[in-house]
């Protein structure tokens, strides 16, 4: 009996015993499904990891205000240190080795923002011009203000999407006015959509900045006021250098700004590069733990294939026995009950890949999660079915070629 004939002998015997076979096949469906939805919503939250990492760029260390829950809380805290401010920046830059850069940010207390089609209700932030760099944003039109904008205190903004429409309507928004309080400013450009928006790793979200309004921090600091005890800025974006372990300084401008603050931790640090590593090792434990779980579907599979099959040269038995009587030998017999565990395993491998993929996609559509089928998780999936199918097949074929050809041909 050639491979060809054989190949052929076990899809007859699917044919036959179609019942039979799709329940002998379900653990292998299950198994091989299981691993490729598994593996697809793992390199989707991997891909959305990075996305929303990359948009807060890796080789940044970003230091927050810590606002305290209690107005008490705050005095105590303003006693020994004024908040976050342009001190801070200035100190980071010189002092902390591999400090390419650092980029400020204030949150702007607003009461009314009105332009020519209404009223509008977004963020408005003060940002040195490095930030927009920083933080990957881009532009649909015009430009990003620079350092003479800032020098000069110019009341010029950049408005995301969303102001844009609520503002201006659906016409042009660059060189129009809009007030911002008692403060009118010039529109010079109107950004895209952040990468990323609204994703979350690791309990940090990306916020969209589809409904923010951008002026120069020298300007919200001169000419808008702030509420009394509120630290000048809220925000520093410190990039590093290639070479410069964001870790590393994190922990370099942790000990600078204590000293700074009197020893008030009223900040907290962001380290995109540590997320990056914790989602990693989750992701790793998550990967283990559904793996496991995929694993022990496949080995049930490879269980009930193997037992198939022994009950499959049970009732075969004489057939066994025909077949060397005229003239097969032990390897024709064993190499036909492998290829009958093989076309099992294989048929419900691919199965399996139809389900894992449908299950991804469903997930999807469902939870508005991003999966990634990728070929290798396929090929992952239909090489460990194929493997635990002629592994399950082997021991049945052996038995089926030991028999004796006299006492087979006696079976009834």
């Amino acid at each position: 009996m050639d491979l060809r004939e054989a190949l052929q002998s076990g899809i007859d015997s699917l044919r036959a015993q179609r019942l039979r076979a799709f329940l002998t096949m379900l653990g292998m469906i299950f198994g091989v499904g299981a691993v490729i939805a598994m593996l697809s919503i793992g390199a989707g939250a991997e891909a959305q990891a990075m996305l929303l990492i990359d948009a807060m760029g890796v080789r940044n260390v970003v230091v927050q205000v810590r606002e305290p829950a209690r107005d008490n809380e705050l005095l105590e805290l303003r006693r020994s240190s004024v908040g976050l401010s342009e001190r801070d920046a200035r100190a980071i830059a010189e002092a902390v080795p591999g400090v390419a850069r650092v980029a400020q940010k204030s949150v702007v207390e607003t009461y009314k923002v009105l332009g020519e089609a209404g009223r509008a209700k977004p963020r408005v932030f003060g940002v040195s011009p490095g930030y927009f760099d920083l933080q990957r944003l881009t532009l649909l039109e015009g430009r990003f203000f620079d350092a003479r904008d800032e020098a000069e205190f110019a009341q010029v903004c950049v408005i995301g999407e969303n102001a844009r429409r609520e503002l201006f309507g659906f016409g042009p928004a660059l060189g129009r006015a809009l007030k911002v309080n008692e403060r009118w400013l010039t529109v010079v450009g109107v950004l895209g959509q952040a990468r990323g928006a609204g994703r979350e790793v690791q309990g940090v979200t990306l916020a969209s900045t589809a409904d923010d309004v951008y002026l120069p921090v020298t300007t919200a600091q001169r000419k808008f006021a702030a509420p009394p005890l509120r630290s000048a800025l809220d925000e520093l974006v410190v990039e590093m250098e290639p070479g410069h372990p964001p870790q590393l300084a994190a922990a370099a401008i942790e000990t600078l700004l204590l000293r700074l603050h009197g020893g008030a931790k009223d900040f907290a640090l962001v380290v995109p590069e540590a997320l990056l590593e914790q989602s990693r090792r989750t992701q790793r434990l998550f990967d283990l733990v559904m793996g496991s779980i995929a694993g022990i579907s496949l080995l049930v599979g490879g269980i009930g294939i193997m037992n198939i099959m022994l009950a499959t040269v049970m009732e075969r038995t004489r057939e066994i026995g025909i077949r060397r009587a005229i003239g097969a030998t032990r390897k024709d017999i064993r190499n036909q009950f492998v290829i009958e565990a093989f076309t099992l395993a294989a048929t419900g491998g691919l199965l399996g890949v139809v389900m894992g993929v449908a299950i991804s996609k469903g997930v999807a559509l469902w939870a508005g999660w991003e999966t990634v089928v990728t070929l290798g998780s396929i090929l992952l999936a239909t090489l460990v079915s194929v493997g635990v199918g002629l592994v399950s097949g082997l021991y049945p074929a052996t038995r089926a070629a030991a028999l004796d050809p006299i006492e087979s041909l006696r079976y009834e």
